[in-house]
């Protein structure tokens, strides 16, 4: 960030520059338009003339400047013959303008003087760079490129905007150089912090606009190798040397030669920041994720020694991992985290923690964990790549040169940990399972037994107190033997004896000794502390114990308050009571305001419970029906809210339990994606449920939405198929034609349009059977819309057609306008280009009348394609960036992603190649994991086009050969035009 301009002498001491200045305060800006400020009021500064006169002394610093030296900045060396007096009377102006005392006459010549800091926007670019410098050599990256952006937001345009004369230019080369110096600077801790993919799409419209800046062409260079594209990387050099030998006859400076070597030679040392290796722990977040360790931690000393020590040496080893086994209950998390906790000082960058839920029928995901711990560890969403190879690789290179312990809590087996081993010196990992994990290799296994007598007596004495233990130690002793002197038992009992001050040790003694309540030992499984849950469900008032019962049936990683009023059948305020004095028994888990969870073992538990006590066993159906009637009937109400009018809502099964009631689109989009996991995991479970998979099948369909954002595309995808299958067991052809109808938009979104096509086609055969009307719609309209990318324009003509006539006969005016977008889409495709105007026209025009803003923004993405084709650009962009704005505020990827796409193409129509390969890059980065090859295709198909037309023909015809890559593996059409623009590119 070398040569900041010195802040101007004229600003007094005061205030920070970030600061609101007061009301009357005067403020200037010369980074843009020459303007005045008193407080939010903008003052005139005249003619151009008198806004030079201005600008040269607000850039003084607070100095004279002498009647000569600004008739010469005014005007250069042919001023006019009045210019002394025409100086006189700008000045005069000005001063009626500004507060007394600020424009001064000095030794014949002029100043500006007495301002407050901050007062010019110059001023607090200044102080934000110099203060990001500082952070930059503290190590403090996160810091600093916050810094450098305030600095380069205050630019607002071009520098001294409309102001003439000599000093004016020179200085609006000056600012503009310092501008691109620090956006260089700010661009380059972006890639020593792995923002790497966010980077290409900035640099490559800045390479494009300053072509012969070769440092911005080396950040770009270096931001594709690290996103894996080497091969752009290699054109951007040869694109380079191409421009610089044309232009300048020169070759490139040395240090882009050197960087296309070790491109050229994949060294190691471009994959992590050039930044010194002590840096990225200042830089990344320091995540702090261990739960809360337990005041009353008892006994267990040789064991804290001896993982003490082991986590100790970590700092001289590879890495130091201690696996700890035992029974469910034995204290095997409470160990680890009080061990985790006392060695927090010997891993300063960081302690990460997550409970794998090996004991659940669906263990967390490796790939999902990393991307969690990636977050955690301050990686953009969009620099977490998606594999699991990906992902573990860029953990190991996160915490490269970091003291990071990872807490891996609940593990289901060695394969399920190894991805997340840190594997780097100084790093240290703690697993926790209940199998003994042999297969670690280099683990420090620790197998985890009950507690000692005395251990366990000290454990309940500290929960109870010391008075009520000490007149009844035998009574206690017999409880602790009792509970087997597993720690999860005696804290069970005693939580709940503290809670009854009525009762006695002898009471709760007497209770265990019936053999009846509780196992006469320990067994091998998942049910061997069934015991001590035996003992905690047994003192629960009647009411709590049907809440521990009813909440344990449903799948799902938690559950929230509204859901679980439902299951119960009680309002929420008396479930929220239910809830947390369940909570402070610990069955229960608080895992969020407002949201519960089970840990794995006490919820195969609370089922047993279910199946064993709850009477009439009726009311365990009930209580899932109760539940699938809640998020059916909320879900809809979230699709009404987003879709107004739309007929959907109409034909899904009746429901009885009543919706959350929602203020606003926001709130209902918030609920949507919060109960998305347990809502996708809740349907699945209804596939073995007979009476229950209808309403399953429609929930499903309600909750479209998921599907689009991609957030979790892949887990709908998932619920889909299950629910087919099962509706195919049973044989029930309408349910089927449903749930086929969910799965083929989850792959008509994913890109896989073979499937979904056929798909689509029995969805058809098999409502038309059970004369269920929208499917078909439904249907029709996705095998029109695929027949479309497919160049079937024919065909999807005539599936569109058979679309609006159905969903005419259903009076779905939104269904309407989506057939009519979609027909403008193919008039576009056979060349009726008028035509296919008012069709998208007449289908926002719908949708806009029922205040179907989502589904408006799709109306908005048709009609700014039809104009971009009619070229009308200009109305084009402003309807693609109405909609882009809807899609990003409903988190829809797909379609965020697709306008940035279309956006690209009416910036190469209009000229604007930089801006179109910006967005055809920001269009790549959002749809990553979600749209489908095809779809990435097309964009890189554009973005080619924009490169080749800023000068980039290497990094085009890499574009360009995987996009015939792509189309060549799906046997699609447009291989063959991609072809035709590689042709002259290998020529030349």
């Amino acid at each position: 960030m070398g040569g900041v301009p010195r802040v101007p002498e004229q600003w007094r001491p005061g205030s920070s520059t970030d600061e609101a200045a007061p009301a009357a305060v005067l403020r200037f800006s010369v980074l843009g338009p020459v303007r005045a400020w008193r407080g939010e009021e903008q003052l005139p500064t005249g003619s151009p003339q008198q806004r030079a006169l201005l600008a040269a002394l607000l850039l003084r610093e607070g100095r004279t400047a002498t009647a000569p030296e600004l008739i010469d900045a005014l005007w250069g060396e042919e001023p006019p013959s009045q210019a002394l007096a025409a100086l006189r009377t700008y000045a005069s102006r000005l001063r009626k303008v500004l507060d007394p005392g600020v424009l001064v006459s000095d030794a014949g010549g002029y100043a500006v003087r007495g301002l407050d800091q901050g007062a010019l926007d110059l001023a607090a670019a200044q102080e934000f760079a110099a203060e990001g410098e500082k952070a930059r050599s503290a190590g403090d990256l996160c810091q600093a490129r916050d810094l450098l952006g305030q600095a380069l937001a205050r630019w607002d345009g071009e520098v001294l905007a409309g102001v003439p004369g000599p000093y004016a230019e020179a200085q609006r080369v000056r600012l503009e150089e310092w501008r691109l110096q620090l956006l260089e600077t700010r661009l380059d801790m972006d890639l020593d912090q792995g923002c790497h993919a966010e980077a290409v799409s900035e640099l490559t419209a800045l390479t494009a606009a300053h072509p012969l800046r070769e440092r911005l062409r080396e950040l770009l260079m270096l931001a594709l190798y690290r996103s894996g594209r080497q091969a752009e990387a290699l054109a951007v050099y040869a694109d380079t040397r191409r421009l610089l030998a044309d232009e300048l006859g020169v070759d490139p400076r040395p240090g882009l030669r050197e960087l296309q070597q070790r491109i050229l030679q994949a060294d190691p040392g471009l994959a992590e920041p050039s930044t010194p290796v002590a840096e990225p722990a200042a830089v990344l977040v320091r995540p702090a994720q261990l739960p809360a360790t337990v005041p009353d931690f008892t006994g267990r000393s040789a064991f804290v020694s001896e993982l003490s020590d082991v986590l100790a040496s970590a700092e001289g080893r590879v890495m130091a991992v201690s696996a700890l086994a035992g029974i469910g209950g034995v204290g095997k998390t409470t160990l680890a985290v009080h061990v985790a906790h006392q060695a927090r000082s010997a891993f300063p960058d960081g302690q990460l923690y997550v409970d794998l839920q090996g004991a659940g029928p669906r263990a967390a995901e490796p790939e999902t964990v990393l991307g969690s711990f990636l977050r955690a560890l301050g990686t953009a969403d969009s620099a977490i790549p998606d594999s699991l190879e990906e992902r573990a690789a860029l953990y190991r290179s996160v915490l490269d040169g970091r003291r990071v312990l990872v807490l891996l809590d609940n593990a289901k087996d060695a394969a399920q940990v190894r991805p997340l081993l840190p594997g780097m010196e100084g790093c240290a990992a703690l697993v926790t399972s209940r199998v003994r994990m042999v297969d670690l290799a280099g683990a420090h296994l620790v197998d985890l037994d009950v507690m000692s007598p005395d251990e366990a007596l000290s454990l309940f004495t500290k929960i109870v107190g010391e008075e009520r233990v000490a007149s009844e130690r035998e009574a206690a002793l017999d409880v602790v033997a009792a509970c087997g002197f597993l720690p999860l038992a005696i804290r069970i009992a005693a939580s709940r004896l503290a809670a009854r001050r009525t009762w006695t040790v002898s009471v709760l003694a007497a209770k265990l000794a019936d053999e009846r309540r509780r196992l006469d030992e320990l067994q091998a499984g998942d049910l061997a502390v069934k015991a001590t849950f035996e003992l905690g469900y047994g003192a629960l008032e009647p009411a709590q114990a049907r809440a521990f019962r009813l909440l344990g049936l449903a799948d799902g990683p938690d559950i929230s308050l509204a859901a679980a009023a439902a299951v119960l059948d009680l309002p929420v305020e008396d479930t929220e009571d239910l809830l947390e004095s369940l909570v402070d028994t610990s069955l229960l888990e608080s895992a969020a305001p407002g949201r519960y969870r089970y840990h794995d073992l006490v919820r195969l538990y609370a089922r047993a419970c279910a199946e064993r006590d709850e009477w009439p066993p009726s009311e365990r159906d009930a209580a899932l029906c109760r539940l699938l009637d809640f998020y059916l009937a909320t879900a809809a109400g979230v699709y009404a809210i987003e879709r107004p009018g739309d007929r959907l809502v109409d034909h899904l099964a009746a429901t009885t339990y009543p919706a959350v009631p929602f203020p606003g689109r926001k709130e209902a989009r918030d609920w949507l994606y919060t109960e998305a996991p347990c809502l996708l995991s809740f349907a699945r479970q209804c596939a073995d449920h007979p009476e229950a998979l209808r309403r399953a099948v429609d929930l499903l369909w309600a909750a479209v939405d998921i599907s689009e954002s991609g957030a979790n595309s892949k887990e709908y995808e998932a619920t889909a198929r299950t629910l087919l299958e099962a509706a195919r067991r049973l044989g029930v052809e309408p349910v089927e034609a449903r749930a086929l109808m969910t799965l083929s938009h989850a792959h008509l979104d994913s890109g896989r349009f073979d499937m979904a096509d056929q798909e689509a086609e029995q969805v058809i055969s098999l409502a038309h059977r059970a004369d269920d009307l929208l499917p078909v719609c439904w249907a029709h309209n996705a095998r029109g819309v695929i027949a479309l990318y497919q160049g079937r324009n024919g065909d999807g003509e005539e599936h569109l057609s058979h679309a609006i006539r159905h969903f005419r006969a259903l009076d779905d005016r939104p269904g309407e306008a989506s057939i009519l977008c979609n027909l403008s889409r193919i008039h576009l495709a056979t060349g009726r280009t008028q035509s296919a105007v008012s069709l998208a026209q007449e289908g926002m025009e719908l949708y806009d009348a029922m205040g179907n803003s989502m589904r408006g923004a799709n109306g908005r993405y048709a009609l700014g394609m039809a104009l971009t084709q009619s070229g009308q650009l200009g109305p084009a962009a402003e309807r693609l960036l109405e909609a882009l704005e809807v899609f990003r505020d409903s988190r829809q990827r797909l379609w965020e992603g697709m306008t940035l796409f279309r956006l690209a193409e009416v910036d190469i129509a209009a000229r604007r190649y930089a801006q179109a390969a910006a967005n055809a890059e920001m269009a790549l980065t959002v749809l990553r994991g979600i749209g489908g090859e095809w779809r990435r295709g097309n964009v890189l198909t554009v973005l080619g086009r924009a490169l080749t037309a800023v000068g980039h023909t290497g990094r085009a015809r890499v574009c360009w050969e995987e996009a015939v890559s792509i189309y060549d593996e799906l046997d699609s059409p447009e291989a063959a035009a991609v072809r035709a623009l590689l042709a002259p590119a290998q020529a030349a």
